[in-house]
């Protein structure tokens, strides 16, 4: 059984597209072992991201990623870290296929509704950012 950490970004808190992210996971198999609700301060933003702090974009994604709420998932399930990238689709929500949530919902590649973990690495890190061992469930 394999986790990885998923978030909804601001956008997608805005646009109001939580059940229907969770929906999709869910259809497809995925569960969800942790979920909150969190609002993200710029320190607590660079941290996460701190991996891109040399990149053009990191104060633009940070700034984004504080604007609002987000809501911050633990999913679990055979290769759901794949799975989950499958059903995000492509960063760039233009080259991402038909169907997938970033295609049906974002609208620029910051402003792509959705997160995910792209290794188990990544996934380990990240959900610890995020969680402790008590607030996931086992099952």
């Amino acid at each position: 059984m394999e986790r990885t950490l998923s978030i909804i970004k601001p956008d997608g808190v805005a646009k109001n597209v939580i059940g229907e992210v969770i929906k999709r996971f869910e259809t497809d198999g995925i569960k969800i072992a942790a979920m909150k609700m969190i609002q993200l301060t710029k320190t607590q933003a660079k941290g996460f991201y701190a991996v891109h702090k040399e990149r053009p974009f990191f104060d633009s994604l940070t700034d984004f990623m504080t604007s609002g709420p987000i809501v911050v998932m633990v999913l679990e399930g055979e290769d759901v870290i794949a799975g989950n990238r499958k059903l995000m689709g492509a960063t760039n929500f233009e080259e991402a296929k038909e169907g997938t949530i970033r295609k049906d919902y974002a609208t620029n590649i910051e402003k792509n509704v959705v997160h995910g973990s792209d290794a188990p690495e990544t996934a380990a890190f990240e959900i610890g950012y995020f969680f402790n061992d008590l607030e996931i469930q086992r099952r």
